[in-house]
């Protein structure tokens, strides 16, 4: 616009990525509105590249009939600009549906324009409908995808067989991603292609796998077959290999692998570790409470690790360090560490891992030492029974449990918690009077 007031020229490449601006930054509106003014009068005008924006926006606003009805005009040849229908043009659209999960209406679309996204032959489509299988409650599904490929007399490419092996390992099918990736080899040294060969990613995604399956023998194997082949292992490679061995109970192995990347770090900048992968052995460490290896890793999570440290990683650090401390029969230690937090924290849930923790140690503290200042009723002696200051069931006045909320919106002005009854006279359960929101 500035450069529009000075009285220059703004041709439709420049107005094409400010468009795309508008998509990226989440501002559909403002898009449409700077589409409009495009193929206005006084607009530069618009081409098909702008179309693939638009759709591209309308579908991640899921603002899908819009994005059908210009569909329709392309198709029609009534739109401005008079743009042609193109893979290029739909793919971006068909994406954005992957992305969202709407593999129905993805669907949808490449049966209407099956002829158009066919065109060229490319498997970039078929890769796009297996992720949204991926996306969606069926991974598996992307399996059949590789059947069409191959019907269409089509070759996978290595993102074809790395997005299958992520759909086996997110079906947890680990002895099928293990068959896809001998196939990955197999074809790459029929075809002498090197293009296919396993790279980082597929080896991380079946660490992974493996991690869930605690298959420590076989985690073995693929570091191995990584580190001897000529995949060049960068430090998302290495945090994934230290999962898996943490995954798998194996702190040894993780602490290999976490001294080999702090060793090649002092070279290579880029393989300094993330604060992830300090807490992940952390918990692993704090778990058998070894509170000395604890302090280490944190106290050299700051200066070592890359990238900012977040707040909450820092609050886990400290919790960490009380779990620790509590497992190693530190309890004094532990009580210090819990005050700690408590004053740095607002609230935290006792469900939660430092919830439980604290409960731990407000066990073995007592109450007279207790860091929380736990309020003891006096008119309650904590030696007798429970049921000395329980009141007799019927006395509760419980209700039938098909009952109409409305109906008996009532009672809860007097009572918080209102017990519930079936047919028989059983207890089913109780509602409180704070989840009636709507009443």
């Amino acid at each position: 616009r500035a450069r529009s007031g000075r009285g220059g020229g703004v041709n439709i490449i420049v107005m094409n990525a400010v468009l795309e601006a508008c998509v990226s930054c989440g501002d559909v509106d403002l898009a449409v509105q700077l589409f409009d003014e495009m193929r206005g009068p006084m607009g530069c005008g618009v081409d098909g590249v702008s179309y693939g924006i638009l759709l591209k926006g309308l579908g991640i606003a899921r603002r899908i009939d819009e994005a059908f009805e210009i569909l329709e005009s392309v198709e029609k040849d009534t739109s401005d600009g008079s743009p042609r229908l193109s893979p290029h043009l739909l793919c971006g659209f068909l994406n954005a549906l992957i992305e969202a999960g709407d593999m129905r209406r993805a669907n949808a679309l490449v049966a209407r324009f099956r002829q158009v996204l066919y065109e060229g032959q490319s498997v970039l489509l078929y890769n796009l409908l297996m992720k949204g299988y991926i996306k969606s409650n069926f991974p598996l599904g992307a399996l059949t995808v590789k059947d069409e490929i191959l019907r269409q007399g089509l070759k996978p490419d290595r993102l074809t067989y790395n997005t299958i092996i992520f759909a086996c390992v997110k079906s947890a099918e680990i002895e099928k991603a293990f068959q896809f990736l001998e196939d990955m080899k197999d074809e790459a040294k029929r075809d002498d292609n090197p293009e296919l060969l396993p790279d980082a990613v597929t080896y991380t995604t079946l660490l992974k796998g493996l991690g869930n399956s605690q298959d420590l023998y076989s985690v073995l194997k693929i570091v191995v077959e990584m580190k001897s082949s000529l995949v060049s292992i960068d430090r998302t490679a290495y945090t994934a290999m230290a999962d898996a061995f943490l995954a798998c109970g194996s702190i040894d192995g993780a602490l290999c692998i976490f001294g080999e990347i702090i060793k090649q770090a002092g070279d290579n900048k880029d393989l300094r570790p993330k604060p992830h992968l300090y807490l992940s052995i952390m918990r692993a460490f704090a778990t058998i409470g070894d509170f000395d290896m604890v302090r280490r890793l944190k106290e050299r999570m700051w200066p070592d690790s890359v990238g900012s440290i977040s707040r909450s990683a820092k609050q886990e650090a400290d919790e960490l360090l009380m779990e620790a401390a509590i497992n190693n029969n530190q309890v004094d230690v532990a009580r210090r560490l819990l005050r700690r937090i408590v004053n740095g924290k607002e609230h935290f849930s006792w469900r939660s891992r430092v919830g439980l923790v604290a409960l731990k140690v407000e066990t073995l503290s007592g109450f007279t030492n207790s860091p929380l200042r736990p309020h003891v009723f006096p008119q309650i002696l904590l030696n007798d029974p429970v049921e000395k200051y329980m009141i007799p069931f019927r006395e509760s006045r419980p209700l039938g449990a098909d009952l109409i909320l409305e109906n008996v919106a009532m009672r809860f002005l007097k009572d918080s918690a209102v017990p519930l009854v079936n047919d028989w006279g059983s207890c089913v359960g109780i509602v409180h009077s704070r989840d009636c929101t709507k009443v």
